[in-house]
């Protein structure tokens, strides 16, 4: 995706809150019909996250599950209370726009360390009927390692911290395409290589 089309679906995301206030629809952009996974991640102006939903799997129209991840993020993520609308100034939305998750094909469980390419590699660990996804920029600002990574993937799905060394458990491994405010509506970026 270009930067253009980033900016629209960073304003789709914002206005599918938005709109949600109003009781009202957002308008669906043309040309955002193709089926790709996606999260809406929503930080405060101080970098704290507000709320993160999203599709890893290309299953709907990639506008149609822009407004349904914006509209979850904010008020169905059950680690958050529901956005107020007075929070909508001092919120930064963030859009991930997802490949195909791949499974991780390895012998031994400790090849998935050399697998695993930090600042691009995000993960969904899964194992018996736990799983759990981390995206691509979570592990950057925290300085973590390939290790440090899957075991807080495993963390966030309930798991022990090193159920991904056991070859019960499914490593899967995603890129994204990342575009953001840099302040609360306003210039739109990419984060993408």
């Amino acid at each position: 995706m270009n930067l253009e089309e980033g900016k629209v679906i960073v304003k789709l995301a914002r206005e599918s809150v938005t709109s949600y206030f109003q009781h009202k629809e957002p308008i669906i952009p043309k040309n955002f019909e193709e089926k790709r996974g996606v999260f809406v991640t929503i930080h405060t102006t101080e970098k704290n996250l507000r709320g993160c939903i999203g599709f890893p799997y290309p299953k709907h129209p990639l506008a149609k599950s822009i407004i349904a991840a914006a509209r979850a993020a904010a008020f169905q993520d059950p680690r958050f209370l529901p956005l107020k609308e007075k929070e909508l100034n001092k919120i930064i939305f963030e859009v991930s726009v997802l490949t195909e998750p791949e499974l991780i094909k390895v012998k031994n469980p400790l090849e998935y360390l050399k697998q695993i390419v930090i600042g691009k590699d995000g993960l969904i660990v899964e194992c018996d009927s736990f799983s759990a996804l981390l995206l691509p920029q979570v592990p950057i600002p925290l300085n973590w390692n390939a290790e440090q990574f899957l075991t807080a993937t495993c963390h966030k799905a309930g798991l022990l911290p090193e159920t991904w060394k056991t070859k019960k458990c499914k490593v899967y491994k995603f890129q994204a395409e990342i575009f953001r405010e840099e302040t609360p509506n306003g210039s739109i970026i990419a984060e993408t290589e």
